[in-house]
């Protein structure tokens, strides 16, 4: 700690015993911070973004996009012919009594004995994922889809079915 400061700037003395400059005056500037370039280092490639080509996209499942003949993944583009989908269903329903329906069948069933008839209620929530898979040119990228309700594996098959069709 015995080593003189290197940034700071040459005529400069503020800290303690010295007073802060008066406001109004112009404050010393620091210099502007250069990162170190690293001697004989090669740098990291700089990628360019991959033009799409085919237009409009065709599908979109996730994070998976199919744009013309290629599938765009976050990893990078791959050919869409030939391509492997696959789709696990990594949801469930439940079936259950809401809390309300037991309440008030508690609360009726004191007052006239059709109470019980609240217990008939069911409340249906559907948790988890679906995950989509898809395998071409060497490359594999997989996503994770929520499921909304117990209609939402039906409908990503069919849009997996059209990736397939698309494919071959």
């Amino acid at each position: 700690m015995s080593e003189p400061n290197p940034y700071k700037p040459e005529g400069y003395e503020w800290g303690p015993g010295q007073q802060p400059p008066v406001p109004g005056q112009d404050y010393p500037q620091a210099p502007a911070y250069q990162p170190p370039v690293p001697g004989g280092m090669p740098m990291p490639p700089q990628h360019a973004p991959m033009p799409l080509t085919g237009g409009a996209p065709l599908l979109s499942l996730g994070d998976i996009t199919v744009v013309g003949d290629q599938i765009i993944t976050p990893a990078g583009p791959m050919p869409l012919k030939g391509a492997v989908w696959n789709a696990t269903d990594m949801s469930r329903t439940e079936e259950k009594i809401p809390t309300v329906a037991i309440v008030l069948a508690i609360v009726f069933f004191l007052f006239c004995l059709l109470g019980l008839l609240f217990l008939l209620m069911k409340e249906k929530q559907t948790t988890g994922f679906i995950q989509i898979t898809v395998t071409s040119g060497g490359r594999h990228h997989s996503t994770m889809i929520p499921a909304r309700g117990p209609d939402t594996f039906p409908w990503v098959m069919g849009q997996l079915n059209y990736a397939r069709s698309l494919s071959i």
